[in-house]
This record gives structure tokens, sequence and C-alpha cells, in this order.
């Protein structure tokens, strides 16, 4: 059995772990995973060099668990918050409005994450980019997995593309936050708002299981 010195210093490297991670999500965002570095964090959270370097281990390690840290934060913001609705058109409508509201709310500091960090990396073989990319297929998977329920259900049209309706609508609200960051503008949430809903209703068996506006 460990003894409690052993606990207390695996609790005290789980909340520095924490506490680096909190800001290295939020410099990433903005500066990409680039701007990282474990001196820099060290430095700015007033914490021990040798300490975040034994944590991490390397940069790499630290952009890898950087990308980990921000998939939990989108997952628990995003993701989950729609799963508690029944599967149809109502849930697919939740997951865009939180998504909106995630990059509209900047829970990261620059908009949303995956979009700033997966274009710094898109073109950058290695495991950053192998995690990034999973983490790509994972958010198509479990917005096409609702479009398929929401067929199941009934609540959208038999003959509707899916993947083309996925496409169309990450495309929407990606555009959005690209569109807000760089006019520090909010006015192109509302627009891609107004075009989920009147895509959603295009597809829609019922539209009244929409909002109307």
């Amino acid at each position: 059995m460990r003894d409690a010195t052993t606990d207390g210093r695996v609790q005290k490297g789980n909340e520095t772990r924490r506490l680096v991670l909190g800001r290295a999500v939020g410099i990433a965002s903005v500066e990409g995973l680039g701007g990282l570095s474990l001196g820099r964090l060290a430095t700015e959270l007033e914490l021990s060099k040798s300490g975040v370097f034994a944590l991490f281990g390397s940069k790499e390690e630290l952009q890898l668990a950087t990308v980990r840290a921000a998939q939990r934060i989108y997952l628990d913001t995003v993701v989950a918050p729609a799963l508690l609705r029944p599967p149809g058109v109502g849930q697919l409508w939740e997951l865009c409005i939180r998504w909106l509201e995630y990059s509209r709310g900047r829970v990261f500091a620059g908009g949303c994450f995956f979009c700033a960090v997966g274009a710094e990396f898109d073109a950058q073989p290695g495991r950053v980019r192998d995690a990034l990319a999973a983490s790509s297929r994972e958010w198509h998977r479990t917005l096409l997995g609702m479009l398929e329920s929401a067929r199941t259900a009934g609540e959208l049209r038999a003959d509707a593309d899916l993947e083309q309706l996925a496409f169309e609508l990450v495309s929407f609200l990606e555009h959005a936050n690209a569109l807000s960051l760089l006019h520090d503008d909010e006015a192109p949430y509302g627009r891609a708002r107004r075009s989920v809903l009147l895509l959603l209703r295009s597809e829609a068996a019922d539209e009244t299981l929409l909002p109307a506006e």
C-alpha cells in the first residue's frame, strides 16, 4: 500500500498537471501547439521547470496531452449535453447550437481549439497530426451517428444524404468560428444558426420538430 507521502505527491502531481494543461489549451488555441514550451508554462504558472518537465518529458508529449485535455473539454461542453436529448432532429439541433455557443463563448480563448491546431498541423506528419486526425474522425463519427439515429427514428427523410449533411453542418459551424475570430464579430454565429436550421428543416421528415426561425 502507498503511504500518505506517496499519495500526497501523486495528488500534487495531478493538480499541477491539470493546472499546466488548463493554461496550455488556452495558449494553443490562440498561438498554436507550436507556441507551447515546458519552460514557458513553468514560468507563467510560477512552477518548477524540472517538475513540469518530469510530468511531460518533452514538448511533443506536452502537445499530445494538450490535445487530449482539449478533447475532454470539447466533449463535456458540446457533445455530452446533446447526448442527453433523445435521438432525432432535436438532438442534432442541440449539438449544433452547443457548438456555436462553445465557439462564441470562447471556451478556448482562440475559438474552436481543433480548428486552430488542425490548420497548424494538417500538413505536418507525426504523432500530433495523427492525434488531431483521430479526433476529427471521432467528431465525424459522432455527428454521423446522430444523423443516422435521427433517420432511424423517422425524423429525417429516408433519402437524406447523411455524409453530405454532416459536411454542410460542419462547414457552417467552422466558417462562423473563422469569420468571428478574424473580424471580431458575433454576427456570423447568427447566420450559421439560421443556415443550420434551414438545412435541418429541409431534410426533416416533419419540419415542425424544429424551431420556426
